[in-house]
Formats: structure tokens, sequence, C-alpha cells
């Protein structure tokens, strides 16, 4: 069986140094940011991020973890102090906001919303799956509902949102409504 070393404490801290400056590319031009002038920001060479990151989706991945790990958490505060239907919709408020505010997070969540994508998709379609079962069972929503759809419908609710410029939530959560009203419909 192979052993794992550790990390040496140079290449943890171009690591650290990689992801510090891939948010911040991402938050500056979204997920489309050049590899390039992440390394330089970083102060390493581009064979050193591939070296970390073998793809662009990897390093998305990787800056991104923790915050799509506690939009997936906040599922769980939201339930312990809601009616299951009215969870439901504030945690998709809350992740259709996160995919507004932070540039890259859409196209992330996107590919973990096509039922498979990054591991870090499970959080989030764990989550999903958590509400979306709590509302069913309260009969707040359609028994013909998976998780998946609805995840699917919130990231083309945030993708029409931004096509039409609204991206202050206000159509967003007029959205949510009105999606969550259909799929309570029988």
């Amino acid at each position: 069986m192979a052993q794992v070393r550790p990390m040496r404490a140079d290449a943890r801290r171009n690591r650290e140094r990689l992801l510090a400056a891939a948010a911040e590319a991402f938050a500056e031009y979204g997920e489309g940011a050049s590899l390039d002038e992440i390394a330089r920001r970083a102060g390493v060479g581009v064979g050193t991020l591939y070296r970390h990151f073998p793809t662009r989706q990897a390093l998305l991945e990787a800056a991104y973890l923790e915050r799509v790990e506690a939009i997936a958490a906040r599922a769980d505060a939201i339930a312990a102090g809601r009616p299951a239907g009215d969870a439901l919709l504030a945690w998709l408020d809350e992740l259709a906001a996160g995919m507004l505010q932070v540039r890259g997070l859409k196209a992330l969540l996107g590919t973990a919303v096509t039922g498979g994508g990054p591991a870090c998709g499970d959080c989030v379609r764990g989550a999903a799956a958590r509400l979306v079962g709590a509302a069913q069972e309260a009969g707040a929503l359609r028994r013909d509902v998976a998780p998946i759809d609805v995840l699917r419908l919130v990231h083309g609710i945030v993708t029409a949102s931004e096509a039409a410029g609204e991206v202050d939530g206000t159509a967003v959560r007029r959205y949510l409504s009105l999606l969550m009203e259909g799929l309570a419909r029988t």
C-alpha cells in the first residue's frame, strides 16, 4: 500500500497563496480568470499552479469549498426554526444570493446540479435532499419533485435574473416564490 507523504511546508504555502490569489481573481473576473494571472499574483510559476490544481475546475472548487460548505450547512440551521416549506424557500434564496454575489460560484454549482460535478457539490445536493424530503413529508412540495430538479431550477432562476440585469435579489425572491407555488401543486 502506498504511503501518502505530507506536503512540504513550501508547497503548502504555495497552495495557500494560489487559493488566495484565485479567490481574488475569480471575484474580480469570474470563473474565466486567467490562470497565468493567478499564478503571477501568487508569486509562483504556472507549472506550480497546475501541480496543485490540474484543471481550472479543481482550482475553482478548492477556492470556493468553504463557501459552498457554509451554504450547505445553513440548510440545517434554517430548517431548525421554520416550517419545512418555508425552510426550503429560505435556503434556496440564500443559495441563489450566493450565486449572484460571488462570481464563479454559479459556474461551480452549475456543474454540481448536473447530477455529478465537483465533490463540494455533494454537500449542496445533500442539503437540498434533506430540505426537499422534509417539505414533501410536510405536504408543502409535490412528491414527484427530486432535489436535483429544485437545484437545477434555482440555477436557471439565477441565470435568468442575471440575463435580465436583476442582480439585487428582488427578482430571484419573486421567481423562487412562483417556483415553490408551482411545485406545491399536486
